[in-house]
């Protein structure tokens, strides 16, 4: 799944859940049923879960473009700078 893809899988699963839990708590408002109300967002979990978490092709549209190996020996990598210098602490 590509960053695009994430960022669609999240939006997806926050208003999936939210519109389950909007419609579930009208049912169950409406029917006197607490029981039905946590059934249909159970429901509608299970749902969103089939939707966002396996890595479906619709996530994967802009895939990364790594760079080759060979190319990328030819680059050495940045290295972090070590401070050295500590500052000394005199107890009078």
């Amino acid at each position: 799944m590509d960053w695009q893809g994430q960022k669609l899988s999240e939006h997806l699963m926050q208003i999936l859940l939210l519109a389950f839990a909007v419609v579930a708590f009208a049912t169950g408002y409406i029917m006197g049923s607490f029981q039905m109300m946590i059934l249909i967002y159970a429901g509608g979990v299970v749902l969103t879960t089939l939707v966002t978490v396996p890595n479906w092709p619709f996530f994967n549209r802009h895939p990364l473009k790594w760079l080759d190996p060979s190319e990328a020996e030819k680059h050495p990598k940045p290295q972090l700078a070590v401070n050295s210098k500590k500052k000394s602490v005199k107890k009078n």
